[in-house]
């Protein structure tokens, strides 16, 4: 190659790398926007935007049919939130991995199984059940 041929090369690299290298532009940025709100004002909100965030209810108000509408985001009714908190720590509390060890344990002989600890496994699987037959209540699932 000759060194009008590497010039070329190396410009065009170079043109290819700046092209790419240049910031892409930005979606469009939304502009944040505070305000304090006495005791009140936030009561008023609160009773009157419902389940919609503030935001929402705030921007509907003022831009009426004009405002951009965002996509839909549902606040956790109280009982949503219970039963999450539930689910979590049933879930952390690692009992289904308790009971299978127990199981796994009277399958294999290796428990020693008195009269006693036959009515507490007899009483810790019916409060599971117990339990079981609450979640899907309060899923609304069919048991």
């Amino acid at each position: 190659m000759t060194n009008s041929s590497n010039e070329i090369t190396v410009l065009r690299a170079t043109e290819a790398f700046t092209s790419a290298a240049k910031p892409k532009p930005a979606k469009a940025q939304f502009k944040p926007f505070s305000m304090r709100l006495s005791a009140e004002e936030r009561a008023f909100l609160d009773e009157h935007a419902g389940s919609r965030p503030w935001a929402a209810y705030i921007r509907e108000c003022v831009f009426g049919e004009q405002a951009n509408r965002r996509r839909a985001v549902r606040r956790p009714r109280i009982e949503d939130q219970q039963l999450a908190g539930v689910l979590s720590e049933l879930g952390a509390s690692r009992l289904a991995s308790n009971v299978n060890q127990l199981a796994k344990s009277a399958n294999m002989g290796t428990i020693d199984v008195s009269e006693d600890v036959e009515q507490q496994l007899e009483d810790a699987a019916a409060a599971i059940l117990a339990m079981r037959d609450a979640l899907f209540i309060a899923l609304g699932l069919k048991s």
